[in-house]
């Protein structure tokens, strides 16, 4: 799987002022059927809101009990009714070999939603995302999003 440079079918910049708009957000994309099995994949520097992101959106789809970082797991795994979820964190992946060796081609095979933080650490391993979310920290707890779709699915994401 090649993150080739997939062409942007809709572009949009959000503003989010505080993490409530985040969370309003995250909460607009859970009820979205093409959620239900869309790569999503998380820009940002460190503290940006990735994960942040992340838990608003698991919480929105349902998600009960702590949600962890994946960041030395590099993989939490989630399951709903109707719904499995993986949420990836390549911060500390050193070596794209381990993609492989770790089953993660499988998980990006089968169905269901996934959420990368830090795909370029897997640059080439990847598949092109349906939404790209590219999350700049501002003042306090501001943020601008640029919110990218490569897919008609990141299009209906976005809509």
């Amino acid at each position: 799987m090649l993150n080739a440079h997939a062409p942007i079918l809709e572009t949009r910049t959000l503003h989010w002022p505080d993490e409530a708009a985040c969370a309003a957000f995250a909460a607009s994309l859970a009820p979205r059927p093409a959620l239900a099995d869309a790569y999503i994949e998380l820009r940002g520097p460190l503290g940006a809101g990735k994960t942040t992101f992340v838990r608003h959106l698991l919480r929105a789809l349902g998600v009960a009990g702590r949600i962890k970082s994946p960041t030395y797991t590099v993989l939490e795994p989630y399951a709903l009714p109707g719904l499995v979820i993986s949420h990836f964190d390549f911060y500390r992946f050193d070596d794209p070999r381990e993609w492989a060796d770790a089953g993660f081609r499988e998980v990006f095979a089968a169905p269901g939603l996934k959420l990368a933080e830090w795909p370029e650490k897997a640059a080439g391993m990847l598949p092109p995302p349906d939404l790209r979310l590219d999350i700049e920290p501002l003042r306090g707890d501001m943020r601008r999003v640029r919110a990218e779709a490569a897919t008609p699915r990141g299009a209906a994401l976005l809509r």
